[in-house]
């Protein structure tokens, strides 16, 4: 999209996520988002068999009224679940069970974007279809279980603030263990509407289906601002249209005309009760408050506060396994301690390459290994050991060189870090004749790298440094080893 367009993006987001429950919504049948055998979870309820009749999942309602929570939302106080109806395969009933008119959440925020409601649903079966496109397969697994939309006010200006919000609240989501809102699974799924205009009035909207990725989402929005935005430049109407997105191709392209709320015949569901939420104790938002954990956005304000990087707060934020770690390292040390950023350095840098060199080698392997992928992504070293490392390091009782070293030294066997320098003698020297001995020699073997110096080459100094650290092998405060090669050279003079 050309910068000096009149045309301005409005976007707004359609994000269903399955909910993580024993059972289905409305039946018994297990919900197991892992299950590969087709048609397996399934009952005459959520296949429609006449005469059945749907019961309302609790654990389902309590999971979208505590993301209401989170959200700052407003709790319902009445809901009833509606008929939505519509014709499809993966329908057995010829409607789908929603809410409508009274959903349980409304309004609240989210990473700066205005939330409109939040919603409890079924999830429809699983459609497959061949590869030649001949044929489609129905696997009912999936069919009733239990489906949170969330819909945000049409407040979203570009791409990058929709992925931002989407990542946010699937982070919420694990935190709240609502859902797992894994993606290449199904069980988060983003549709977003986009619409361009001018002067302050909103263009036509076109929705985007079937964005299986943060990425994909993305991009899909951007290629369709800058597609919008040709067709009204060159004084064309866009269609109002329902759209999916090509991967491949990296474009939109059209599914059908997009429906309106009078085309779904929404009406109250006769076989299940309204609900008077108020009315229900473990409902009140009383009640849901004192089951809420730390939730995303505080645990990265609580970070940065203690000094971490934006960027380091966001990595220990979403990756469950660097936020455990930090936890446990700084655990009973004070607030504000140098050695709480001092860790956050080591986990984001060096933790984190540990990480991505073990995580490349389990991928070479994987078609001649047979490896967990959850065990090979593990943490190679403890927060106990981690923590000896940070304390080691701030007493300057091993250089940085050194801590470097024996971090990966313990995350191989999981050795303890005291003895590992202990045993190879990498405590730092910062006196004695050891010390002076390695400075002296060092001198002698570079004595024009010591005129250079003295010529006023700073850089020359530094040389001299990394020989002394070479010759005793990290084991010197570089600061300490620093200043004793000022005082010798001097000597010199």
């Amino acid at each position: 999209m050309s910068c000096m367009s009149e045309y301005v993006p409005t976007i707004g987001l359609e994000i269903h996520a399955e909910l993580k429950t024993q059972t289905k919504m409305f039946c018994r049948s297990k919900n197991d988002a892992d299950e590969e055998r087709p048609n397996v979870n399934v009952c005459p309820v959520c296949m429609a068999h006449p005469g059945t009749l749907p019961v309302i999942n609790k654990d389902a309602v309590r999971h979208v009224l505590r993301v209401g929570v989170a959200l700052k939302g407003e709790l319902a106080d009445y809901t009833e679940f509606d008929r939505k109806n519509y014709f499809y395969p993966d329908l057995p009933k010829g409607y789908q069970l929603s809410q409508y008119e009274y959903p349980l959440v409304s309004k609240g925020e989210l990473n700066g974007v205005a939330i409109t409601r939040v919603h409890l649903e079924e999830d429809t079966a699983s459609s497959m279809h061949s590869e030649e496109g001949e044929s489609t397969t129905i696997d009912y697994n999936r069919a009733g279980v239990p489906l949170m939309e969330l819909v945000t006010e049409p407040v979203i200006t570009s791409a990058k603030q929709a992925g931002d919000f989407a990542r946010e609240l699937q982070l919420l989501l694990r935190y709240l263990d609502a859902s797992e809102a894994n993606m290449e699974k199904g069980e988060m799924r983003v549709e977003a509407n986009i619409s361009m205009g001018k002067d302050g009035v909103l263009g036509t909207k076109v929705e985007i289906k079937n964005l299986n990725s943060f990425r994909a989402m993305e991009r899909a929005i951007e290629y369709e601002i800058k597609r919008q935005t040709q067709i009204l430049e060159k004084g064309e109407k866009v269609v109002q249209e329902t759209c999916g997105w090509d991967d491949g191709k990296q474009k939109t392209f059209p599914q059908r005309v997009k429906e309106g709320s009078a085309d779904y015949r929404y009406f109250p569901d006769p076989d299940l009760p309204s609900l008077k939420l108020s009315e229900m104790p473990e409902y009140t938002r009383e009640a849901l408050e004192g089951t809420m954990p730390e939730l995303p956005a505080e645990r990265r304000a609580r970070y940065i506060k203690a000094g971490v990087k934006k960027e380091d707060a966001d990595a220990f934020v979403s990756d469950e396994r660097l936020g455990k770690l930090f936890e446990g390292v700084i655990e009973g040390w004070e607030e504000g301690s140098p050695k709480t950023l001092l860790a956050a350095n080591y986990i984001a840098n060096d933790v984190v390459n540990i990480l991505r060199l073990r995580e490349s080698a389990s991928d070479t392997r994987r078609d001649t290994e047979e490896r967990d992928s959850e065990d090979s992504a593990e943490i190679p070293i403890s927060a106990r050991n981690f923590k000896k490392i940070i304390e080691m390091l701030s007493e300057r009782k091993i250089s940085s060189r050194v801590a470097k070293d024996v971090l990966l030294e313990s995350a191989k066997d999981g050795a303890d870090p005291e003895e590992i320098a202990k045993q190879r003698g990498l405590f730092q020297a910062d006196s004695g004749a050891n010390i002076d001995a390695v400075v002296a020699e060092t001198l002698l073997k570079h004595p024009g790298v010591v005129e250079d110096f003295k010529k006023g080459k700073g850089a020359a100094l530094e040389y001299l440094l990394g020989q002394c650290m070479k010759a005793l092998r990290g084991a010197a405060d570089p600061v300490v080893l620093r200043e004793k090669m000022r005082e010798a050279i001097g000597a010199d003079k």
